[in-house]
């Protein structure tokens, strides 16, 4: 059976198409470092409000977080009514955070407690250590580390 040039031509360069991304990928693995960050302290940390919050005590939430020591960057978010900020642990810790704000307004709303099992382990908690992409990962930085 006679098989076309063009069917040659065309699995020839899928096949050096995908070598060529498979090398950049392993490349890219290899010399990947990770994030390096100057503030070490930082930490972030999320408020879920129970009650529908419009604008204007979004605009009071965001100006009562401001006023906190440690807090940075407090961000709203309405169409879920939850609350993410950054503050410095050597500052104030995300309870004495909710605690102040709660000081503050009358707001119906719980401080996001992470469970221990997820808090201690050593990679991001939304990947999955047995899935394929974090073990071929991590057995790249082996064989070249």
């Amino acid at each position: 059976m006679k098989i076309h040039r063009g069917i040659k031509i065309a699995t020839g360069s899928i096949i050096v198409v995908f070598l060529i991304l498979f090398t950049i990928l392993v490349v890219h693995i290899v010399t990947a470092k990770p994030a390096q960050y100057d503030n070490q302290t930082l930490q972030i940390s999320r408020i879920d409000f129970k009650e529908p919050i419009d604008s204007i005590k979004a605009k009071e939430i965001h100006r009562n977080m401001k006023s906190i020591a440690g807090v940075k960057n407090p961000k709203f978010f309405p169409e879920k009514n939850v609350l993410v900020y950054y503050h410095d642990i050597k500052i104030a810790n995300s309870e004495k955070v909710f605690n102040e704000l709660m000081g503050k307004g009358n707001y119906k709303a719980e401080r996001l407690v992470i469970p221990v099992n997820i808090a201690s382990k050593q990679v991001c908690p939304v990947m999955d250590e047995s899935s394929f992409k974090y073990k071929f990962s991590r057995g790249i930085k082996k064989i070249f580390n």
